[in-house]
């Protein structure tokens, strides 16, 4: 019975694929972008540098809902053994009686995980939903400290604040599932958990003022339950990275797979984000420039960590050797919450006082 319902439902959501394909190709180009602008990664590399120096509780607990949110979206993934459309449509007997739907593959389709809940919605919807209730906490705490406004414009913030929010997980949504690397049911489901994670961590105040040994205790414990996790089932005969296979058997291009879409990519580059931006709250450094609060040193801050971090991205890891990649990749996360808290504001003060000593 439940997997009539499971048929029925993927069923759907590869007509869906098809339909979206077949009426709205012309808008390829959009869904391939939003598909892209919702990773992850722009999380880490745009959004938190340009929030932690105008707002470093903002950018902090930016960084603590997209890394654990993943982290969990890799265990559910895991738990929950969801296919996904572009594999699923050419291996499942349902199709046994009639022709199996044709849907095509785009270089963001091949993921290598699971597919249940998706990350791409997932971690929107818990990125989006930190960045506009923090926007609305901060009105409010405006407010409340004299800068009075108007009941009336108050509320079209929150009304403009949560359609931009819906918008952009219904182009989400659109997105991968256009792109056939989700079914409806699995997007939707990543919406929702996003946002609950994001709610937990507004009510969670101690991520502000965690110790080094809290951000290395934590970092262990996560990675240390996942790879036990993976060792465990395999140990009873279940191989959590089944779908390694499935993804370089179904993908219409070979280059289209990915080794840094692997559940073990995904899992250390979020650990190595999380303890590097332990080091950088806790670099000395850190400590030496978060006492400037000039609003052009701040943007200088800003404008050099997007340009610099833009150029590091750039940099790959070599993909030859998976240990290798993983552990570059670990490191190269680490880096980026680092070199945005401490090196880069560092060096900019650096650069300002030697620049100051010569005029005068």
């Amino acid at each position: 019975m439940l997997y009539d319902v499971m048929d029925a439902a993927q069923d759907f959501g590869v007509s869906a694929t098809h339909y979206l394909q077949t009426n709205y190709q012309d808008a390829q180009g959009l869904f391939l972008w939003v598909s892209w602008a919702a990773d992850l990664r722009n999380t880490f590399f745009i959004f938190f540098p340009l929030w932690f120096h105008l707002r470093p509780s903002v950018g902090i607990k930016l960084i603590w809902v997209a890394v654990i949110g993943d982290w969990l979206n890799l265990v559910f993934k895991w738990i929950l053994f969801g296919e996904r459309p572009y594999w699923w449509v050419h291996e499942t007997p349902y199709y046994a009686n009639t022709a199996r739907p044709h849907i095509e593959q785009y270089p963001m389709t091949c993921e290598t995980g699971p597919g249940s809940p998706s990350g791409h919605a997932m971690g929107a919807a818990g990125v989006y939903y930190t960045l506009v209730t923090s926007i609305l906490a901060i009105v409010n705490s405006k407010k409340k400290h004299g800068v009075k406004k108007s009941t009336k414009k108050g509320w079209y913030m929150k009304a403009v604040l949560w359609t931009l929010f819906w918008g952009v997980q219904v182009c989400v949504c659109f997105s991968r599932v256009f792109i056939a690397a989700h079914f409806p049911h699995q997007v939707i489901a990543g919406v929702i958990t996003g946002m609950i994670v994001a709610e937990a961590f507004n009510r969670t105040q101690w991520i502000y003022s965690a110790s080094m040994k809290n951000y290395l205790y934590i970092t262990l414990f996560l990675t240390s339950f996942a790879v036990g996790f993976y060792l465990l089932l395999k140990v009873v005969g279940v191989d959590l990275l089944w779908t390694l296979e499935k993804a370089q058997r179904w993908c219409v291009r070979a280059d289209w797979v990915h080794l840094d879409s692997t559940p073990f990519a995904s899992l250390l580059r979020n650990m190595g984000t999380l303890f590097g931006l332990g080091l950088g709250l806790h670099s000395p450094l850190y400590t030496e420039t978060k006492k400037s609060s000039s609003t052009v040193v701040k943007t200088l801050y800003v404008i050099s960590s997007l340009f610099l971090l833009h150029l590091f991205d750039s940099v790959k890891p070599p993909t030859h050797t998976a240990a290798l990649f993983y552990l570059l990749s670990f490191c190269k996360s680490a880096a980026v919450p680092l070199a945005t808290v401490s090196i880069i504001p560092y060096c900019v003060n650096r650069a300002l006082s030697i620049q100051n000593k010569k005029s005068v």
